[in-house]
């Protein structure tokens, strides 16, 4: 699958919260047993949103929040390892950079740490748990 072939949906939770929650659902609250409250904490509504489709079909989402965080990056199983990942983070930074922010930041699952180093993140910080998950803080300078 070449990214090209992806389409990438940018919205509201209104617009894109049905599909966004099922693969939220599925990678956090089942795949990686996140309490149901934690990962609902309420800011979707505030938050612009990404999703990426493959022939029509759901497979990755990422969320971007009025002070340029980004979260809730989540690509289904099946559908990982084919650059997914990446072409949401690349939209939600340049989301973040049209905003302009000249920084963007997010809370890394530290076993992905080397995914986002490659798209330019520096962590920073001690790590700490989200969720009985361990966390550590990225930060992605924009520039000019």
């Amino acid at each position: 699958m070449k990214e090209t072939e992806l389409a990438i949906k940018e919205g509201s939770w209104d617009a894109l919260g049905a599909e966004a929650s099922e693969i939220r659902r599925v990678v956090f609250i089942e795949e990686q047993q996140v309490p149901q409250e934690e990962e609902w904490d309420g800011r979707d509504p505030d938050c612009r949103h990404f999703l990426v489709l493959h022939d029509g079909i759901p497979l990755g989402t990422a969320r971007l929040l009025p002070d340029a965080h980004i979260g809730r990056v989540a690509v289904l199983a099946q559908a990982r390892g084919l650059g997914i990942g990446a072409a949401l983070m690349r939209a939600a930074i340049e989301a973040a950079r049209r905003d302009g922010h000249n920084t963007v930041e997010l809370a890394a699952q530290t076993h992905a740490l080397t995914f986002y180093e490659h798209l330019g993140f520096r962590a920073f910080g001690d790590d700490f748990l989200e969720a009985g998950i361990a966390h550590r803080n990225m930060r992605l300078p924009l520039g000019a």
